[in-house]
């Protein structure tokens, strides 16, 4: 597998560190941040333009324009794909700003759900699910035999 990459032939030639994206989960949730990133761009960029996809409805508690929410997800949107680009470097720091990235994309998704409810809850799930990913990641690799 992609973890044996390295092995030095010395039976005691002290721990490898194993490089954290060639773990399948970190990897999927990787991809499924950029996917969900460039997802809301287009959403955002839809937004912005006051397109007619949108159902504007009324008395909504948290009651921004369309052009306000629209900016909040392009804005979201990059940041979750260059945050999914992180991930695939397979850094700590950023498995951590994945987390948070990927919690704001949902909290900001679950808030546009009067907008338009389907799609909103598909990236709610997505984003909830790499959060999850992430988080599961970690410990799977940290107590993987042979990685050491």
């Amino acid at each position: 597998m992609a973890s044996d990459a390295y092995r030095s032939g010395a039976p005691d030639a002290g721990p490898h560190p194993w490089h954290a994206p060639t773990s399948g989960i970190t990897v999927l949730a990787a991809a499924l941040m950029i996917l969900a990133g460039a997802m809301a761009i287009f959403e955002g960029i839809a937004a912005i333009a006051e397109d007619s996809l949108f159902v504007v409805t009324r008395h909504y508690v948290f009651e921004f324009s369309l052009t306000g929410w629209g900016w909040v997800h392009l804005i979201v949107g990059i940041v979750t794909v260059v945050a999914g680009g992180a991930v695939l470097t397979g850094a700590l720091w950023a498995r951590f700003f994945g987390v948070v990235v990927a919690g704001l994309g949902a909290l900001a998704n679950f808030l546009w759900v009067p907008y338009y409810p389907l799609w909103a809850l598909t990236l709610v799930a997505v984003n909830l699910f790499v959060v999850w990913a992430l988080c599961t990641g970690m410990h799977r690799e940290a107590d993987a035999p042979g990685t050491t």
